[in-house]
């Protein structure tokens, strides 16, 4: 869990205002290991918001619990804008949430290449009836929770995004 009272403050003013719309949220989550879904169930009410959290670390969850398709990732990984397109619309193909927002990437310290070094990130947000958004993050190497801090509230900044026509 991410213990960042400015997260929690922005959790909780998300909640609300998804609450206020009427809307519902699913995660697709690889290197936040579901911190995503964690901080919104840390929001009392959080239930009426957070449809459901798919934690998709290997490449076969991503396969088997959300449908992206096993050619994609043969073809630009994982930590790919792809990837991480398929993982929200997936998200929200295998659940009944209006909102879903997918985080791929490599938090470090290794795992790294030339090509996608520590701290790359991918996001995706796919919205019921609308386009599939991808947005690239590269974070340098701060550390890996930090990373992984700066990726948590980058989809919130995403979800936070959604409502706003």
């Amino acid at each position: 869990m991410i213990d960042d009272p400015a997260l929690l403050a922005r959790a909780g003013a998300l909640v609300a205002a998804y609450v206020a719309a009427g809307r519902t949220v699913a995660t697709a989550e690889s290197c936040t290991g579901g911190l995503v879904a964690g901080l919104l169930t840390a929001v009392p009410g959080s239930s009426a918001v957070l449809e459901r959290g798919f934690v998709t670390y290997s490449n076969a969850a991503k396969e088997e619990a959300i449908g992206v398709p096993t050619a994609l990732l043969a073809a630009h990984g994982a930590v790919s804008a792809p990837v991480a397109r398929a993982m929200a619309e997936g998200a929200l193909d295998h659940s009944h949430a209006d909102v879903a927002v997918a985080i791929t990437g490599i938090a470090g310290p290794g795992g790294g290449s030339a090509d996608k070094p520590v701290g790359l990130v991918h996001f995706g947000l796919a919205v019921r009836g609308g386009p599939v958004r991808h947005l690239e993050r590269r974070y340098g190497d701060p550390g890996r929770a930090e990373i992984r801090r700066l990726a948590v509230a980058e989809a919130l900044g995403l979800l936070e995004g959604a409502l706003v026509p």
